[in-house]
C-alpha cells in the first residue's frame, strides 16, 4: 500500500512539473515522448523505408521485371546426380551458384574450362546442403555441357585442423571463388553449424576458406584433388560491428533471424576484402524498439517519418521491424586469407528487413556496384508481400561508400511468381563481362522438393544493362540455363 501511495505522489509531482513547464500534463508527456525520436546514421549507408515504399511504384516497370521463362523448356541439370542415405543414385537439387571469378569479377578461364560452385543436395532432405563443383568447356553454353565433379569437401575435411568452429560444421552454405594470381582456386563459403539449443548450437555461421586443388584428368574431365588451408576467417568478433549468434539467441528468444554468410571476395588497390551478409552490431544501430524512432531508417520528409512511424508502431509487423537489422558487411583479409581488420557496414536495412542476401560487388567505369537479393516475406514494408522477390543495387565512388540506390530506390530486379511455379527463381547474381555495359544475371529455378520430376536447377540467364546509376533488363536477352558469359 505504501508503494501505491508513493507512486500516486510521484504522478502528482510529475503532473505539477509538467504544468509549471508550460501546458497541460498530456502535452508535456507528448513532448517527452517525442524526445525518443532521433536521427543517427552511424556513419554508414541505409536502405530506407521511404525508398522501399517508392520502389513498389516501380516494380511493374519492364526495366526491372525478371523475364518470363517458358516452363516447357526448363531442364534439370543432367549431371546433377548424387546418392541418398541408402546409397541410391538420385537427381540433386542445385540452388545458389557462383562462378570462379578473376579479381575484377569477370569469369575466370581454367585450362579451357569455366567452373561454377553451387549448393546441392537430396530434394527430400533439406539439411543435405553441401558445395559441389560443376564445369564445362568454354564456348558450349548448353545446360547439357555442365559436368559434375562432385562434392568439394569430404566429410572428414572439417576435422583435418584444430579449428573448433569448423569441427562442428553441419552444412556448407553460399560464398564465392577467386582464381588467384598464382593460378590457384581459392574458395570462400559459409560454415553453418547445426541447430540444437539444448546443447548450445544455434546454427552459427562463419566465413570460411580453403584452397581447392583441381587437376585435368583427361581432355574432357576435371578432378577435385582435395583441399588445403581449410580454416575459419570470421564469426562476428565481439558483436560491436556485426551481430553474433550469441547476441541473437543466447537469451532464449529464437524469433531473431541471424545472418553472417555469403562471403564475396573482391580486391581493390592491392587490398583483399570479403563483403558478406550480416546484421548490425551494437555500435552501428542495433535492433530493438529504439530503432523504430530513428528518422535515418525512414528517409523522406519529416512528415513521412511521423506518419510512417505511427503506422509501424501499430502494425502487425512491428515486432519484425524491431529485430530487422540486416547489413552488408566488409572485412579486410591478409594475403594468407586470415582476418586483417573489421570494417563498418557498407549498408544496413534496419527496420526494413533482417535478411539481405548474397552480397555481390564489383567495379565498373570507376564506380563500385553493390547488389543483394531479398525476399518480400522477410520485409516490413506496406505494398510488399510474400511473393515479391528483389535484386537490390547500390553505387558508390569507392568500395567503402557511401552507397546510393540505383534507379533512385535501389530496385534492380523484381518478380512475384507463385513459389510453386516451376519457373520461380531466386538468388540473382550479376556477373560483369569484359568491355561491356551488360552483365549476365544467373539464378536458380524451382523451389526444392515440390515436384516429382523437376529439381532446383540453373535458371536461364539474361542480360542486365548498367550505365551510371541506372540499370535495365535487356529486352529479348534470355540466354541458356546457367550461362555465365556472353558469346563473342
Amino acid at each position: 500500500m505504501k508503494l501505491n501511495k508513493l507512486a500516486k505522489q510521484a504522478t502528482v509531482v510529475s503532473l505539477s512539473a509538467a504544468i509549471l513547464l508550460g501546458g497541460s500534463g498530456s502535452l508535456a508527456f507528448a513532448k517527452q515522448k517525442e524526445k525518443s525520436d532521433h536521427k543517427e546514421s552511424y556513419g554508414i549507408s541505409h536502405i530506407t523505408r521511404f525508398d522501399m515504399e517508392k520502389m513498389t511504384e516501380q516494380q511493374n516497370d519492364s526495366k526491372f521485371k525478371v523475364p518470363a521463362f517458358d516452363e516447357s523448356t526448363i531442364k534439370n541439370i543432367p549431371s546433377a546426380k548424387g546418392y541418398d542415405e541408402k546409397g541410391n543414385l538420385i537427381d540433386l537439387d542445385v540452388w545458389d551458384t557462383w562462378p570462379l571469378q578473376n579479381a575484377d569479377g569477370t569469369v575466370a578461364e581454367y585450362n579451357g574450362y569455366q567452373i561454377v560452385f553451387g549448393l546441392a543436395g537430396d530434394p527430400d532432405r533439406g539439411w543435405d546442403t553441401f558445395i559441389y563443383m560443376f564445369y564445362k568447356k568454354i564456348g558450349d553454353n548448353s545446360i547439357d555441357a555442365w559436368k559434375n565433379a562432385g562434392r568439394v569437401f569430404k566429410d572428414s575435411d572439417k576435422y583435418a585442423t584444430n579449428d573448433v568452429i569448423l569441427n562442428n560444421q553441419a552444412e556448407e552454405w553460399s560464398g564465392s571463388a577467386t582464381f588467384t594470381s598464382d593460378g590457384k582456386i581459392r574458395l570462400f563459403y559459409t560454415n553453418r553449424q547445426g541447430w540444437d539449443p539444448d546443447h548450445g548450437f544455434f546454427g552459427k555461421q562463419t566465413l570460411t576458406t580453403a584452397q581447392v586443388n583441381v587437376s585435368k584428368l583427361d581432355a574432357n574431365t576435371l578432378k577435385i584433388d582435395g583441399v588445403e588451408d581449410h580454416k575459419s576467417i570470421y564469426d562476428g568478433g565481439d558483436g560491436s560491428v556485426y551481430q553474433t549468434v550469441d547476441q541473437a539467441f543466447s537469451g532464449g528468444n529464437y524469433a531473431d533471424n541471424h545472418t553472417l554468410r555469403d562471403p564475396h571476395y573482391v580486391e581493390d588497390n592491392g587490398h583483399k576484402y570479403l563483403v558478406f551478409e550480416a546484421n548490425t552490431g551494437t555500435d552501428y544501430g542495433y535492433q530493438g524498439e529504439e530503432s523504430l524512432f530513428n528518422k535515418i531508417y525512414y528517409g523522406g520528409s519529416t512528415k513521412f517519418f511521423r506518419t510512417e512511424k505511427e503506422q509501424l508502431l501499430q502494425s502487425p509487423k512491428k515486432n519484425l521491424a524491431t529485430l530487422a537489422n540486416g547489413a552488408l558487411g566488409i572485412i579486410e583479409i591478409n594475403d594468407d586469407y586470415t582476418l586483417k581488420k573489421e570494417m563498418k557496414p557498407l549498408i544496413a536495412s534496419n527496420t526494413v528487413t533482417d535478411e539481405i542476401e548474397r552480397a555481390n560487388i564489383f567495379e565498373k567505369d570507376g564506380k563500385w556496384y553493390l547488389f543483394t537479393s531479398s525476399r518480400g516475406s522477410k520485409m516490413t514494408i506496406d505494398g510488399i508481400n510474400d511473393k515479391d522477390i528483389y535484386l537490390l543495387g547500390y553505387v558508390a565512388n569507392s568500395i567503402t561508400g557511401p552507397y546510393k540506390p540505383l534507379n533512385k530506390t535501389g530496385i534492380v530486379l523484381h518478380q512475384n511468381l507463385d513459389p510453386n511455379d516451376i519457373t520461380w527463381n531466386y538468388a540473382h547474381f550479376a556477373i560483369p563481362q569484359k568491355n561491356s555495359d551488360n552483365v549476365v544475371v544467373t539464378s536458380y529455378m524451382t523451389n526444392r522438393g515440390l515436384f516429382e520430376d523437376h529439381q532446383s536447377t540453373f535458371a536461364p540467364s539474361f542480360l542486365l544493362n548498367i550505365k551510371g546509376n541506372k540499370t535495365s533488363v535487356v529486352k529479348n536477352s534470355i540466354l541458356e540455363q546457367g550461362q555465365i558469359t556472353i558469346n563473342k
